[in-house]
C-alpha cells in the first residue's frame, strides 16, 4: 500500500537515454534522420538547409528568401498555399537561424499524401512575387521602427556587431537593406540555396515504412541545380572599441549587454563553461540574480549564458536596470566574476548546479520532437551522441577548482564588451 505521508525519496539522475536516429540518403543527395516513436498518426518534417555565404551588401537575403518562401509558387498563391495545408488539418512555417533556415511541416500520416506536394512546390517553384515582396518591406520596415525605440534591442544589436563583426551573427538590418531587396537577387538565391543537397531532412513522431516510402516518392525526384551552394561563411572579425553608450536622457531604465567572444559547442571546454555560467547567471537561483535582482533590487530579471554558433560564439550577461543603478550593477557584476575568479565554489552550490543542469536536460526530453532537437544541436555542430554522454559526466564531475581555473581562463572582465543604453 502507498504510504502518501512519506515523500519519495530523491534519485541522482545518472544516464540520459536518447532516441537513435534511422538514416538514408536520397539518390538526389538530401540526408534524411528519422525518430520513430509512439502511436500517434503524426509526424514533424524539417527541411533545414545551410544559409549561404554572407554578402554584406545583400546583408537580408537570407533572411528575406526564408521568411518568404511560401508567399506564392507559379501555381498557387500564399492564400492557396494556406489553404490546402490547413484543409488537411496541418501546419507549415518558415523559420530563419543564423545558420540554417528551414520549413517545418506538421502533418497527419495519412494526409502526407496530399501535404507533401505543397511542400516539394514550395521548395522548387517559390516566386516571391513583388506585390508580397512590397508589403514584406513595408510591414518589416514598420517592426524595426518600433524595435529600434527599445534600450534592450539597441544594446542586442551593438553587441552582436561589437562581438561579431560584418558577419552573418553580427548583422543588424536597417531601414535601406530592406529597399535594396530585389525579386531577382531572391530568386537565383533561393535556386542556389534550396535544393537537395544543402538540404537535410529531418523526421520525427510516427515514421513507418510506408511514411518513409511516402517521402522518398515525394521528394527522390527532386533534382539539384548546376550551381553548388556556397554555405561557407568569412572570419569573424570583433570590433577593437569595448565600450558602447548610447544615451537617453530620458530613461527610466538603462540596457545592459556585455561579454565576449567564446567556443562553442565543439570546443571540449564547452560543458564544463554551462556549469560555470550556470552558476554565475544560468537558473534563477544564480548569482547574478541573487545578488543585483533579490539583494540589490536593481532589476526584475539578470541572466547569462553561453551561444553556441557554427562558426562562433559569445558569453553574454544581460538586464535592464534602474536608470539611476546603472553604475553600480555594472560594478557588482564585475564583483560576481572576480569571485567566481578567486573563489572555490562551496559543494552544496556546486551540487545544486549540478542538479538543476541534469533535471532540465532530463525534463527537455519530453517528447519524440525533443529528441530531434537534441540530435540537430549535435549534428550541425559536427559532433555525435557522444557529445551528450561527455556533457553528461562533466556535469557530474567538473570540480571546483577546475571551474575557478577556467573562470581565470576565459572570463577578463578588462576585455569584455560593454553596451549600455540609457543613462551610465
Amino acid at each position: 500500500m502507498l504510504n502518501r505521508t512519506t515523500a519519495p525519496e530523491f534519485q541522482a539522475i545518472d544516464h540520459i537515454n536518447l532516441i537513435e536516429p534511422g538514416h538514408t540518403v536520397l539518390p538526389n543527395g538530401c540526408q534524411v534522420y528519422w525518430f520513430n516513436s509512439g502511436d500517434q498518426e503524426l509526424v514533424r518534417m524539417e527541411w533545414i538547409f545551410g544559409n549561404l555565404r554572407f554578402d554584406v551588401a545583400k546583408p537580408l537575403l537570407n533572411m528575406a528568401v526564408n521568411t518568404m518562401l511560401t508567399e506564392g509558387t507559379s501555381t498557387l498563391s500564399a492564400a492557396e498555399i494556406a489553404d490546402k495545408i490547413d484543409y488537411y488539418g496541418a501546419f507549415l512555417q518558415a523559420e530563419y537561424g543564423y545558420d540554417q533556415s528551414n520549413l517545418t511541416l506538421y502533418s497527419l500520416n495519412r494526409h502526407l499524401d496530399h501535404t507533401l506536394p505543397v511542400i516539394l512546390d514550395v521548395l522548387t517553384d517559390s516566386q516571391f512575387p513583388e506585390k508580397e515582396l512590397d508589403t514584406f518591406i513595408r510591414n518589416q520596415q514598420q517592426k524595426l521602427q518600433v524595435s529600434l525605440q527599445k534600450n534592450d534591442i539597441l544594446a542586442r544589436r551593438a553587441f552582436n556587431k561589437a562581438v561579431y563583426g560584418n558577419s552573418i551573427y553580427g548583422q543588424s538590418a536597417e531601414a535601406a537593406d530592406y529597399q535594396q531587396l530585389q525579386r531577382a537577387d531572391m530568386l537565383s538565391h533561393f535556386k542556389q540555396m534550396y535544393q537537395p543537397a544543402n538540404c537535410t531532412l529531418v523526421v520525427a513522431g510516427k515514421v513507418d515504412d510506408d511514411t518513409l516510402q511516402r517521402i522518398t516518392s515525394a521528394f527522390g525526384s527532386w533534382t539539384n541545380t548546376a550551381e553548388q551552394a556556397d554555405i561557407t561563411q568569412p572570419l569573424l572579425t570583433p570590433q577593437t572599441e569595448r565600450f558602447y553608450f548610447t544615451e537617453k536622457p530620458d530613461a527610466l531604465q538603462s540596457a545592459i549587454r556585455m561579454g565576449i567572444p567564446m567556443v562553442n559547442r565543439a570546443h571540449p571546454d564547452f560543458p564544463a563553461l554551462q556549469v560555470l555560467n550556470t552558476v554565475l547567471g544560468g537558473y534563477f537561483g544564480s548569482r547574478l540574480m541573487n545578488n543585483i535582482r533579490e539583494d540589490k533590487g536593481y532589476t526584475y530579471g539578470i541572466g547569462s549564458g553561453i551561444s553556441s554558433l557554427k562558426h562562433g560564439g559569445a558569453f553574454f550577461i544581460a538586464t535592464e536596470v534602474g536608470a539611476d543603478v546603472c553604475r553600480s550593477a555594472v560594478s557588482e557584476i564585475e564583483k560576481e566574476i572576480y569571485l567566481l575568479k578567486t573563489e572555490l565554489i562551496s559543494e552544496g552550490e556546486l551540487s545544486l548546479v549540478r542538479n538543476y543542469m541534469l533535471g532540465s536536460l532530463l525534463g527537455s526530453l519530453e517528447n519524440v520532437f525533443s529528441h530531434a532537437d537534441k540530435f540537430k544541436n549535435a549534428y550541425f555542430s559536427g559532433l555525435t551522441y557522444e557529445y551528450y554522454t561527455h556533457y553528461t559526466h562533466i556535469i557530474k564531475t567538473v570540480t571546483a577548482e577546475e571551474l575557478r581555473q577556467l573562470a581565470n581562463q576565459y572570463w577578463n572582465f578588462d576585455e569584455f564588451y560593454k553596451v549600455i543604453v540609457g543613462k551610465y
